[in-house]
Protein backbone atom coordinates (compact mmCIF):
# COMPACT_ATOMS: atom_id res chain seq x y z
CA UNK A 1 0.00 0.00 0.00
CA UNK A 2 0.99 3.84 -0.77
CA UNK A 3 0.27 7.27 -1.04
CA UNK A 4 -0.08 9.40 -4.41
CA UNK A 5 1.48 12.33 -3.09
CA UNK A 6 4.53 9.94 -1.90
CA UNK A 7 6.94 10.28 -5.39
CA UNK A 8 6.50 13.45 -5.90
CA UNK A 9 7.56 14.54 -1.94
CA UNK A 10 10.63 12.24 -2.31
CA UNK A 11 11.46 14.01 -5.53
CA UNK A 12 11.46 17.58 -3.95
CA UNK A 13 12.90 15.86 -1.05
CA UNK A 14 16.04 15.02 -3.16
CA UNK A 15 16.06 18.10 -5.17
CA UNK A 16 16.14 20.28 -1.54
CA UNK A 17 18.89 17.97 -0.70
CA UNK A 18 21.13 18.60 -3.95
CA UNK A 19 20.03 22.49 -3.13
CA UNK A 20 22.22 22.49 0.38
CA UNK A 21 25.52 20.75 -0.84
CA UNK A 22 26.80 23.87 -2.76
CA UNK A 23 26.99 25.45 0.85
CA UNK A 24 28.31 22.13 2.77
CA UNK A 25 32.04 21.99 3.78
CA UNK A 26 32.34 25.55 2.13
CA UNK A 27 32.74 27.87 4.98
CA UNK A 28 29.47 28.32 4.90
CA UNK A 29 28.16 31.93 6.94
CA UNK A 30 25.86 31.15 9.48
CA UNK A 31 23.29 33.14 11.46
CA UNK A 32 21.64 33.57 14.60
CA UNK A 33 17.97 33.00 14.55
CA UNK A 34 15.78 34.50 17.13
CA UNK A 35 15.53 31.64 19.31
CA UNK A 36 19.76 31.67 19.53
CA UNK A 37 19.86 28.69 17.03
CA UNK A 38 21.52 28.63 13.82
CA UNK A 39 20.81 28.96 10.39
CA UNK A 40 22.82 28.98 7.12
CA UNK A 41 21.97 29.70 3.65
CA UNK A 42 21.36 26.08 3.01
CA UNK A 43 18.34 25.59 5.24
CA UNK A 44 17.18 28.57 3.65
CA UNK A 45 17.58 27.39 -0.16
CA UNK A 46 16.17 24.56 1.07
CA UNK A 47 13.29 25.65 2.31
CA UNK A 48 12.12 27.99 -0.56
CA UNK A 49 12.45 24.89 -3.02
CA UNK A 50 10.15 22.52 -0.34
CA UNK A 51 7.80 25.83 0.31
CA UNK A 52 7.33 26.65 -3.09
CA UNK A 53 7.51 22.68 -4.67
CA UNK A 54 4.80 21.76 -2.14
CA UNK A 55 2.30 24.65 -2.91
CA UNK A 56 2.50 23.91 -6.70
CA UNK A 57 2.12 20.14 -5.74
CA UNK A 58 -1.09 20.81 -4.12
CA UNK A 59 -2.24 24.33 -3.73
CA UNK A 60 -5.14 23.88 -1.09
CA UNK A 61 -2.53 22.26 1.50
CA UNK A 62 -0.35 24.92 3.89
CA UNK A 63 3.26 24.41 4.57
CA UNK A 64 4.63 24.72 7.67
CA UNK A 65 8.45 25.09 7.83
CA UNK A 66 11.01 25.51 10.53
CA UNK A 67 12.23 28.59 8.24
CA UNK A 68 8.77 29.74 8.31
CA UNK A 69 6.92 28.98 11.34
CA UNK A 70 5.94 32.01 12.69
CA UNK A 71 1.87 31.21 11.52
CA UNK A 72 -0.55 32.47 14.32
CA UNK A 73 -2.16 29.22 15.95
CA UNK A 74 -5.59 30.78 14.98
CA UNK A 75 -4.67 29.97 11.37
CA UNK A 76 -3.47 26.77 12.42
CA UNK A 77 -5.91 25.64 13.61
CA UNK A 78 -7.76 26.15 11.02
CA UNK A 79 -6.09 23.36 8.99
CA UNK A 80 -6.96 19.76 9.20
CA UNK A 81 -4.21 18.85 6.88
CA UNK A 82 -1.05 20.23 5.94
CA UNK A 83 2.97 19.99 5.56
CA UNK A 84 5.57 20.08 8.16
CA UNK A 85 8.99 20.90 6.79
CA UNK A 86 12.28 20.56 8.21
CA UNK A 87 14.46 21.47 5.30
CA UNK A 88 17.98 21.09 6.72
CA UNK A 89 17.45 18.96 9.91
CA UNK A 90 21.13 18.64 11.90
CA UNK A 91 22.33 22.42 10.78
CA UNK A 92 25.03 22.29 13.42
CA UNK A 93 26.12 18.49 12.19
CA UNK A 94 25.77 20.54 8.69
CA UNK A 95 28.16 23.49 9.89
CA UNK A 96 30.75 21.02 11.69
CA UNK A 97 30.96 18.88 8.27
CA UNK A 98 29.40 15.74 9.27
CA UNK A 99 27.03 13.95 7.15
CA UNK A 100 24.60 13.67 9.96
CA UNK A 101 21.87 15.87 8.06
CA UNK A 102 18.17 15.07 6.80
CA UNK A 103 15.66 16.98 4.56
CA UNK A 104 12.43 16.38 6.16
CA UNK A 105 8.80 16.46 4.87
CA UNK A 106 5.65 15.01 6.13
CA UNK A 107 2.03 15.10 5.71
CA UNK A 108 0.05 15.97 8.38
CA UNK A 109 -3.81 14.81 9.05
CA UNK A 110 -5.91 15.76 11.83
CA UNK A 111 -2.51 15.98 14.26
CA UNK A 112 -1.57 12.15 12.62
CA UNK A 113 1.31 11.50 10.78
CA UNK A 114 0.27 10.17 7.29
CA UNK A 115 3.38 9.46 5.83
CA UNK A 116 7.23 11.29 5.64
CA UNK A 117 10.33 10.98 3.89
CA UNK A 118 13.50 11.77 5.36
CA UNK A 119 16.39 12.57 2.49
CA UNK A 120 20.43 12.34 3.60
CA UNK A 121 21.75 15.01 1.14
CA UNK A 122 25.52 13.92 1.61
CA UNK A 123 24.86 10.04 0.66
CA UNK A 124 21.67 10.12 -1.55
CA UNK A 125 19.81 7.67 1.01
CA UNK A 126 16.60 8.48 1.49
CA UNK A 127 13.97 6.87 4.32
CA UNK A 128 9.66 6.95 3.73
CA UNK A 129 7.03 5.28 5.26
CA UNK A 130 3.70 5.92 7.18
CA UNK A 131 1.41 4.13 9.09
CA UNK A 132 -0.33 1.45 7.41
CA UNK A 133 1.74 1.74 4.31
CA UNK A 134 5.04 0.39 5.08
CA UNK A 135 8.80 1.85 5.21
CA UNK A 136 11.15 1.91 2.62
CA UNK A 137 14.73 2.85 2.40
CA UNK A 138 15.81 3.45 -1.07
CA UNK A 139 19.70 4.33 -1.84
CA UNK A 140 21.28 6.73 -4.20
CA UNK A 141 20.57 4.55 -7.11
CA UNK A 142 17.29 4.54 -6.74
CA UNK A 143 17.05 1.04 -5.67
CA UNK A 144 14.72 0.49 -2.82
CA UNK A 145 14.25 -2.12 -0.24
CA UNK A 146 11.64 -2.35 3.14
CA UNK A 147 12.43 -1.59 6.42
CA UNK A 148 11.31 -2.90 9.17
CA UNK A 149 12.08 -2.68 13.39
CA UNK A 150 13.64 -5.26 15.55
CA UNK A 151 11.97 -6.73 18.39
CA UNK A 152 14.24 -7.76 20.11
CA UNK A 153 18.26 -6.98 20.66
CA UNK A 154 20.44 -9.44 18.93
CA UNK A 155 22.69 -9.12 22.08
CA UNK A 156 23.27 -6.10 23.34
CA UNK A 157 20.15 -3.80 23.51
CA UNK A 158 21.04 -0.05 22.06
CA UNK A 159 19.98 2.93 22.36
CA UNK A 160 19.86 5.91 20.07
CA UNK A 161 21.26 9.10 21.68
CA UNK A 162 21.95 12.83 20.59
CA UNK A 163 25.40 13.79 19.89
CA UNK A 164 24.31 17.25 21.23
CA UNK A 165 21.73 16.59 23.60
CA UNK A 166 21.21 14.85 26.75
CA UNK A 167 18.94 15.98 30.24
CA UNK A 168 19.04 14.32 33.92
CA UNK A 169 15.82 12.64 33.32
CA UNK A 170 17.44 11.05 30.21
CA UNK A 171 20.38 9.89 32.27
CA UNK A 172 17.99 8.56 34.73
CA UNK A 173 15.99 6.36 32.09
CA UNK A 174 19.51 5.34 30.94
CA UNK A 175 20.05 4.00 34.42
CA UNK A 176 16.41 1.96 34.82
CA UNK A 177 17.12 0.63 31.33
CA UNK A 178 21.16 -1.04 32.47
CA UNK A 179 19.19 -2.46 35.60
CA UNK A 180 16.98 -4.16 33.01
CA UNK A 181 18.84 -4.83 30.04
CA UNK A 182 22.56 -5.26 31.95
CA UNK A 183 25.30 -3.12 29.80
CA UNK A 184 23.52 -0.73 27.08
CA UNK A 185 24.99 0.00 23.52
CA UNK A 186 25.02 3.47 22.87
CA UNK A 187 24.32 4.55 18.90
CA UNK A 188 25.49 8.44 18.59
CA UNK A 189 23.50 10.15 15.89
CA UNK A 190 22.45 13.37 15.01
CA UNK A 191 19.06 14.91 12.96
CA UNK A 192 15.82 12.71 12.17
CA UNK A 193 18.68 9.94 11.64
CA UNK A 194 17.80 8.77 15.26
CA UNK A 195 14.25 7.44 14.15
CA UNK A 196 16.04 5.61 10.60
CA UNK A 197 18.16 3.78 13.01
CA UNK A 198 15.16 1.56 14.93
CA UNK A 199 13.42 1.70 11.56
CA UNK A 200 16.03 -0.48 9.70
CA UNK A 201 16.52 -2.60 13.29
CA UNK A 202 19.56 -1.92 13.61
CA UNK A 203 18.48 -0.21 17.39
CA UNK A 204 15.95 -0.72 20.08
CA UNK A 205 14.92 2.62 21.35
CA UNK A 206 15.28 6.36 20.93
CA UNK A 207 14.33 8.27 24.72
CA UNK A 208 14.38 11.85 24.10
CA UNK A 209 14.15 13.27 27.58
CA UNK A 210 15.37 17.12 26.25
CA UNK A 211 13.83 19.52 23.69
CA UNK A 212 12.52 19.34 19.80
CA UNK A 213 10.16 21.15 17.68
CA UNK A 214 7.70 19.18 15.62
CA UNK A 215 9.71 19.86 12.42
CA UNK A 216 12.18 17.77 13.99
CA UNK A 217 10.36 14.24 14.65
CA UNK A 218 7.34 14.15 12.51
CA UNK A 219 8.60 12.56 8.59
CA UNK A 220 11.14 10.39 10.67
CA UNK A 221 7.91 9.35 12.97
CA UNK A 222 6.51 8.31 9.82
CA UNK A 223 9.00 5.95 8.57
CA UNK A 224 9.50 3.91 12.11
CA UNK A 225 5.55 4.00 11.69
CA UNK A 226 5.44 2.30 8.69
CA UNK A 227 8.60 0.51 9.81
CA UNK A 228 6.39 -0.91 13.14
CA UNK A 229 7.52 1.01 15.27
CA UNK A 230 5.72 4.10 17.40
CA UNK A 231 6.83 6.90 19.30
CA UNK A 232 5.15 7.85 22.77
CA UNK A 233 4.90 10.31 25.63
CA UNK A 234 6.41 9.90 28.96
CA UNK A 235 2.50 9.14 29.62
CA UNK A 236 2.34 6.23 27.07
CA UNK A 237 0.26 8.31 24.40
CA UNK A 238 0.84 8.66 20.90
CA UNK A 239 2.99 11.72 19.67
CA UNK A 240 0.97 13.89 18.01
CA UNK A 241 0.86 16.82 16.17
CA UNK A 242 -2.64 18.89 16.49
CA UNK A 243 -2.38 22.75 16.51
CA UNK A 244 -1.35 24.16 19.43
CA UNK A 245 0.59 27.66 21.02
CA UNK A 246 3.54 25.85 21.25
CA UNK A 247 4.93 24.05 18.06
CA UNK A 248 7.84 21.73 21.13
CA UNK A 249 7.18 18.18 21.44
CA UNK A 250 6.29 16.91 24.59
CA UNK A 251 9.40 14.04 25.44
CA UNK A 252 9.25 11.09 24.10
CA UNK A 253 10.17 7.58 23.39
CA UNK A 254 10.33 5.60 20.07
CA UNK A 255 10.35 2.24 19.75
CA UNK A 256 9.51 -1.04 18.41
CA UNK A 257 5.04 -1.00 19.05
CA UNK A 258 4.94 -4.75 19.32
CA UNK A 259 8.24 -5.27 21.84
CA UNK A 260 8.14 -7.29 24.55
CA UNK A 261 9.58 -4.75 26.59
CA UNK A 262 7.26 -1.66 26.09
CA UNK A 263 5.47 -1.39 29.04
CA UNK A 264 8.42 -1.79 31.31
CA UNK A 265 9.70 1.07 29.77
CA UNK A 266 6.68 3.23 29.81
CA UNK A 267 6.73 2.49 33.60
CA UNK A 268 10.46 3.66 33.60
CA UNK A 269 9.37 6.63 31.90
CA UNK A 270 6.20 7.67 34.00
CA UNK A 271 8.43 7.52 36.86
CA UNK A 272 9.79 10.33 35.88
CA UNK A 273 7.39 12.45 34.28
Amino acid sequence: MSHPLIPAVIELVRQAGAATLPHWRANVTVNEKADASPVTAADLAAHHLLNDGLLALVPHIPVLSEEAADIALSERAQWSTWWLVDPLDGTKEFIAGSEEFTVNVALIENGRVVFGVVGIPATGLCYYGGAGLGAWRIDAAGEGESISVRLAPPETFTLVASRRHSSPAQEALLAGLSERFGDLQMANVGSSLKFCLLAEGNADCYPRLAPTSQWDTAAAQGVLEGAGGEVLTLKGEALTYEARESLLNPYFLALPAAAAWRDELIQLARALD
